[in-house]
């Protein structure tokens, strides 16, 4: 996929880990992806940049104090062009506002909410920095997905606060699932299944693919490398995936798409 200069409205723009391992996640993914690993910076309170090919890639970050302990998930941030209506309209439609909007240097500003349905969701309206600049490659994001128990809240959501436009291809209990087209093209740019797809026990949340090369080999780099297989490989209309967590337990997904 060609390098792109900015995210289209709306879309992922970004994706950082939230660890408990810092060390430990930085070498995983190294290994894993043939990632680059930044130092983790103090100015910005140990985050740091996972960069491929020397183009930043992720973000990661480790406890943050005491009182806030890393859960071991990874975040994805959608794009936004005006951060404080982002902010109001989220709450209007029932978010709750985990970390309302605060610049970060002249990079961007970002903001961090828990969606209606439970899913925790960022926002980023770029500054210097746009995010993500290549998608589809090997070790880079493949797609990006919610798994919610209420599909139509979730649906409205996003169409209001991020202003998607949105296209329905399964729309039955045993198929629900809605995606966010491309404002900027054909394309689609993410995708919000229905309860079917998530346990009754599971709370909301947002998926990340990595893509690459190999599903099948991928799976058993992680098993190497001390993760975990959630769901093993397996052929879908949409790829080869597969199901993962690192060795703290954030969980993310490979894909190996079809081309």
């Amino acid at each position: 996929m060609p390098t792109r200069p900015s995210a289209p409205l709306g879309s992922p723009c970004w994706a950082d880990l939230w660890t408990s391992d810092v060390e430990g996640s930085r070498r995983f993914y190294r290994a894993l992806f043939g990632w680059e690993a930044d130092e983790p910076n103090p100015e910005f309170g140990g985050y740091f940049m996972f960069t491929r090919h020397g183009v930043p890639v992720a973000g990661g970050m480790g406890d943050m104090g005491e009182d806030m302990p890393a859960n071991n998930t990874w975040k994805i941030y959608l794009n936004t062009d005006d951060m404080d209506a982002t902010v109001k309209s989220a709450e209007a439609e029932g978010a709750q506002v985990v970390a309302p909007g605060m610049p970060v240097a002249d990079l961007g500003v970002q903001a961090v909410f828990t969606d209606p349905t439970g899913a925790t969701v960022g926002a980023w309206q770029a500054g210097t920095f746009p995010g993500f600049t290549v998608l589809g490659e090997s070790g880079a994001p493949s797609w990006f997905e919610l798994y919610t128990h209420d599909h139509d809240t979730a649906v409205a959501f996003y169409r209001t606060v991020f202003r998607w436009d949105t296209n329905v291809l399964g729309d039955t209990d045993e198929f629900r699932y809605t995606t966010m087209r491309n404002p900027d093209g054909e394309d689609e740019l993410a995708g919000i299944t229905g309860p079917d797809f998530l346990p009754d026990d599971q709370a909301a949340r947002w998926a990340m693919y990595w893509e690459v090369d190999d599903t099948d080999a991928a799976v058993a780099s992680v098993r190497d490398l001390g993760g975990s297989v959630v769901i093993d490989a397996r052929d879908t209309p949409y790829g080869r995936l597969a199901m993962v967590t690192d060795p703290a337990g954030a969980e993310f997904n490979l894909r190996r798409s079809i081309r």
